[in-house]
């Protein structure tokens, strides 16, 4: 290469866009702090808040990363004469660009957890206390469906080609698949004990599922709706997530204050301690980086997912990190 065209090249590096050589971000829900947050993964710093939201725990973004949409945990109970349908929450549409809530989506019943189809249409909320989840519309910000899944739903995935989404029943012990072209029930899957966060294997054909009063995480068979396996990891487990490998599993344990990580290739198990009390969970796609939450301490610890070593740790300015939602 010669003189000038080593100019050239460094003049086109220098003014290249920042937000185009950042890593993913992560956005971040932390609850009682009624704040949502953004961190640059590659600095691992917080980037901008958001305010107005009210004790948000679920959080997804559309898939070009345009909108967030939170849950909340908190309810207004209805009059006791109300309809049964009286909305009793919101959901809370936040635009990064413009820093700000832009709307509130009325929708019966606080919401645990939410997920995001494909096309960033429509956004599931599960109701634990209502025994259902809703689907709001984006192209109307309306909820028009709320469907029976089972005592206590929790989580929610939803299939790459958009076909299919499961809910974990947290309260009779499986998981409800739902057809997304009619928004009906189909079957219910095994999942083991009181199951709760959920992942895909890299092929979902699988289904890895917490079931934290075992303390244990289920192998579920798409395919049979039956158990295959589960790997024992430690009492009161809680974030779940799969890492960049495709076949390494992340789980956190509450009460044994212990990370750990299990090859599903070969059933090999690695636990390293982290305290106080690790909770919410994400592996950071592309970047070999896992961000773990405190349920007692308002931090982000960043860990790598090959070492499970802590490179970093981020403090929150209140609350707790819950659902995390990451856009590349």
């Amino acid at each position: 290469m010669n003189r000038n065209m080593q100019t050239m090249l460094l003049m086109v590096i220098s003014f290249w866009p920042l937000s185009l050589m950042a890593g993913p971000v992560v956005y971040i829900p932390l609850g009682a702090g009624n704040e949502v947050i953004a961190v640059d993964s590659d600095s691992s710093r917080i980037t901008a808040q958001y305010s107005g939201v009210e004790n948000a725990h679920g959080l997804v973004a559309t898939p070009d990363g345009e909108y967030l949409i939170a849950g909340s945990l908190k309810e207004t109970p209805a009059a006791a004469n109300a309809p049964k349908d009286t909305p009793t929450s919101k959901l809370f549409l936040i635009h990064p660009e413009h820093g700000h809530v832009m709307m509130t989506i009325p929708v019966v019943g606080w919401t645990h957890h939410q997920a995001i189809t494909p096309d960033g249409r429509y956004v599931i909320s599960t109701h634990s206390t209502r025994g259902n989840v809703s689907v709001m519309d984006m192209r109307s910000n309306k909820i028009i469906h709320y469907i029976a899944t089972g005592p206590a739903p929790n989580y929610t995935l939803v299939a790459r080609d958009g076909k299919r989404a499961y809910v974990s029943n947290s309260g009779n012990g499986n998981i409800t698949e739902i057809d997304l072209s009619t928004w009906k029930p189909l079957r219910t899957l095994e999942a083991g004990p009181s199951p709760e966060h959920m992942v895909f294997s890299r092929d979902e054909q699988t289904i890895y599922v917490t079931n934290p009063r075992a303390g244990t995480v289920s192998v579920v068979s798409i395919t049979s709706g039956k158990l295959s396996s589960q790997y024992e990891i430690g009492p009161d487990v809680h974030g779940l997530d799969i890492g960049d490998d495709g076949k390494t599993l992340f789980v956190s344990s509450k009460k044994a204050e212990t990370l750990t990580a299990v090859d599903t290739s070969n059933g090999k198990i690695r636990s390293v301690s982290l305290a106080p009390s690790p909770y919410h969970l994400n592996a950071i796609p592309g970047t070999g980086k896992i961000y773990v939450s405190s349920r007692k301490q308002p931090v982000i610890w960043v860990i790598d997912q090959k070492t499970l070593q802590q490179v970093a740790t981020i403090k929150l300015p209140a609350g707790e990190g819950h659902q995390m939602a990451v856009v590349p």
